[in-house]
């Protein structure tokens, strides 16, 4: 059972006040330090008014206020709601994605950073954010299946130069990968030279940034190679300049990976000749791979109707990284070791079911099988941490579903 709520009218105020301010529903219940959801059912209809829109028309009052918890995972993958009916009776409900009318607002908050005020650091006793600067080793970097596939695959790219594309959402860890790779070369001594072109500015036409050309990579390596070396203005000398420096480092014993992040803004041009790259050889000794970093649209882009990279698609092996999910208690637990803090310090034993349920996107007018999960690490720190704010300005000790499902 959940803890019960005391609604003054100095709460009820306060709300409306807030709500007038332009505050959301969750903005508004974060601020106050309570569970919308649940305070609203267990005040009814005066309360639910209170957080309604400025300029909407009041409920008419409910016949019963009921508590929603949330389901464990159903075999397909989906959330079912749990509603309490009565004092010892609960009933599985499916969800009804039309229900929550904040889908669109929720996922963009949640993708915004979040911090640890100093109050919830104190009360949950930790001397800094397990969420800020938490990467600084490979230990420190949570492996999932997913995770361990990814780096044994990029590792594999670089010391047998094959042609790999990491693919995952915003915030689930592609970059730290990246960095974990040339940490884990460093480490191990190995004599894998790893080029990455700057794309600062990179987009895949000039009406909106600047391109990546294949010249701009051929640039790249050469001065990866030999800083100190003229590169040549004729596109045919400068190929040959690259070719011949990568057959000398080659035959020298090192390794090279190319390895292009944001890579789903590269143009389609560049993506072509990437294959070509590839093919840079000496002998039958392949002398490059090629690794990219991207978000979602790339896999997209290299798609079996796509023909326009159809030799780039058959080349190249697309590894997606996967959300957290059953995973996420392990992060968790592992986030906070680093720290000397028990998992069960921090949350109760429903919490870890409320986060997964809670990350569940619903595009704008999607049916139930468009729902996807975003329950990835950055998405999962922003939560946790407006959760953990939550409960130490309510001086609860611990977080818990109630908790997850105001924020």
């Amino acid at each position: 059972m959940s803890r019960p709520i005391k609604i003054t009218p100095t709460v009820l105020e306060r709300a409306r006040q807030l709500r007038e301010q332009g505050l959301t529903h969750r903005q508004v219940a974060t601020e106050l330090g309570i569970s919308y959801d649940a305070v609203r059912k267990a005040a009814g209809d005066r309360y639910r008014n209170a957080f309604l829109p400025v300029g909407k028309t009041p409920c008419k009052p409910a016949k019963a206020a009921a508590h929603t918890e949330v389901a464990p995972k159903q075999k397909n993958g989906s959330m079912a709601a749990l509603k309490e009916v009565g004092p010892d009776v609960v009933e599985h409900a499916e969800a009804d994605p039309s229900a929550e009318p904040n889908q669109q607002e929720d996922a963009t908050m949640l993708l915004q950073n979040q911090s640890l005020t100093p109050e919830a650091r104190e009360h949950f006793r930790l001397p800094r954010s397990p969420f800020v600067d938490d990467v600084q080793t490979p230990d420190d970097v949570f492996q999932s299946p997913s995770v361990r596939y990814v780096r044994a695959a990029l590792m594999d790219a670089a010391n047998h130069h094959g042609f790999i594309a990491v693919v995952g959402e915003s915030g689930a860890g592609k970059s730290t990968l990246a960095e974990d790779l040339e940490e884990r070369i460093k480490a191990a001594g190995r004599e894998v030279l790893v080029i990455r072109p700057y794309v600062l500015a990179m987009e895949q036409n000039d009406a909106k940034g600047k391109t990546l050309k294949s010249s701009h990579i051929a640039e790249a390596i050469a001065a990866a190679l030999d800083p100190q070396l003229k590169v040549k203005s004729s596109p045919e000398a400068r190929f040959a300049q690259v070719h011949a420096l990568l057959k000398a480092s080659r035959r020298a014993g090192r390794r090279h990976l190319l390895l292009i992040e944001e890579a789903h803004c590269l143009p389609t041009a560049t993506l072509k000749h990437l294959k070509r790259f590839l093919e840079l050889k000496d002998g039958m000794q392949r002398l490059l791979g090629v690794a990219l970093i991207a978000q979602p649209e790339l896999r997209d882009r290299l798609g079996s109707q796509n023909a326009e990279v159809r030799e780039v698609m058959q080349r190249c092996e697309i590894v997606e990284l996967s959300p957290l999910d059953a995973d996420l208690e392990g992060y968790l637990r592992h986030k906070f070791a680093r720290f000397d803090l028990k998992f069960e310090d921090v949350f109760a034993a429903d919490a870890a079911d409320a986060i997964r349920a809670r990350l569940v996107h619903m595009p704008r007018g999607g049916k139930l099988g468009d729902a996807r999960s975003i329950c990835h690490p950055l998405v999962v720190n922003n939560l946790v941490s407006r959760a953990m704010n939550a409960a130490a300005r309510a001086a609860w000790p611990q977080v818990d579903a109630q908790v997850i499902a105001g924020c």
